[in-house]
């Protein structure tokens, strides 16, 4: 587990892929988010952009919050978990002999990236984060899988921020998660806001 640094910046920053994931909740509660778009790339720019600007105007960094959805076979539909352990679900290099999920020549970075619980009243788990939406069964599978977490956690590994991930789960991962998906982000995104503003003691 890596050490991060937040020197207690009251306002962390939530990152979320797509404003039809927050469905305009935090919009209508003045709750700035920081949409990075789909994919391990999108994401990795994005937040990478916005953590450079802390550093430029001399800013503490923020504890970073990426709120999303998610599917799974190993939890219903509805369940809300916090993803402290991250892994690249898609990193396949086995045809040479690595492990899948692991980046070769990179000694110095674990991966699997952890991080410090931030809501502990939630249960815990593993997202697998990869580039594609999931429909089937596929080689690495984990508590939750989704298409930017990974990226983000990286973000923070090397650059010591604090990051957490809180996974809404919309689907079970199969061939209806496409209809499921939709059908689950109204109630997702309220989720979100709750657990936001009991986090900042306003509800």
């Amino acid at each position: 587990m890596t050490s991060v640094h937040n020197q207690g910046n009251p306002d962390p920053l939530l990152v979320m892929a797509l404003p039809l994931e927050s469905q305009g909740v935090f919009e209508r509660a003045n709750i700035p988010v920081l949409y990075t778009g789909i994919g391990k790339v999108n994401a990795a720019y994005a937040l990478t952009k916005r953590l450079s600007e802390y550093v430029r105007a001399g800013r503490p960094m923020p504890q970073v919050i990426n709120f999303g959805t998610a599917g799974s076979r190993r939890h219903v539909t509805g369940s809300i978990l916090e993803c402290h352990i991250f892994v690249q679900r898609d990193m396949d290099v086995t045809g040479l002999g690595v492990p899948l999920g692991v980046t070769p020549f990179e000694d110095a970075i674990p991966s699997r990236l952890e991080f410090p619980r931030l809501f502990p009243q939630l249960p815990g788990g593993e997202c697998g984060s990869g580039d594609s939406f999931v429909m089937s069964e596929i080689a690495m599978e984990c508590d939750v899988m989704e298409m930017e977490a990974y990226a983000l956690a990286k973000v923070c590994w090397l650059e010591r921020v604090a990051f957490t991930a809180v996974k809404y789960v919309t689907d079970g991962a199969d061939h209806a998660s496409g209809q499921d998906w939709h059908a689950n982000l109204k109630l997702a995104a309220d989720q979100f806001l709750l657990l936001y503003r009991r986090f900042r003691g306003e509800a």
